[in-house]
C-alpha cells in the first residue's frame, strides 16, 4: 500500500512546478532597439514613441586612491590621497547615453499600453 502523503507531496510539487513557470513566463521582457524618434520592439512592427524610463538609484562605492594634480597658488604638482567612501542615492540617468541602434531590454505594462525600458544591452 503506497503511502498517500507521498501521493500529496508529489501532486503539491507538480502543481506548484506548473504554478512557478506560468509565473516567470508570463514576465514578457523583450528585445527593442532605439530609433530616432522611439523605440521599436522585435515583436511588434510599429514604432513606439511615448516610452517610459526606469529610474536607477545606486550605492557608489569609491575605494581609496591617490591622485596627481596641481593646486591653485601652489607651484608644481601635489598628490592628493582621499579615503574610501560611499555614496547614498547615485542616480543612474541612462536616456542621454540611448542613440538610434542601440538595443534595450523593454518590459511592456497596462495590458501593453505602454513599455519600460529597462537597460541598454551589450555583447
Amino acid at each position: 500500500m503506497s503511502n498517500p502523503f507521498n501521493q500529496l507531496a508529489s501532486l503539491l510539487d507538480r502543481r506548484i512546478s506548473k504554478q512557478s513557470s506560468q509565473l516567470v513566463s508570463g514576465v514578457p521582457c523583450e528585445l527593442a532597439t532605439v530609433t530616432s524618434s522611439g523605440i521599436k520592439l522585435d515583436t511588434f512592427k510599429h514604432e513606439i514613441q511615448d516610452y517610459l524610463l526606469a529610474d536607477w538609484f545606486a550605492k557608489l562605492s569609491i575605494p581609496s586612491f591617490e591622485a596627481t594634480g596641481t593646486q591653485t597658488g601652489h607651484i608644481g604638482t601635489t598628490n592628493f590621497q582621499f579615503n574610501p567612501i560611499a555614496v547614498e542615492g547615485v542616480h543612474i540617468e541612462i536616456k542621454p547615453n540611448l542613440k538610434p541602434g542601440d538595443r534595450v531590454l523593454v518590459i511592456p505594462v497596462n495590458g501593453g499600453q505602454d513599455v519600460v525600458v529597462i537597460c541598454k544591452v551589450v555583447s
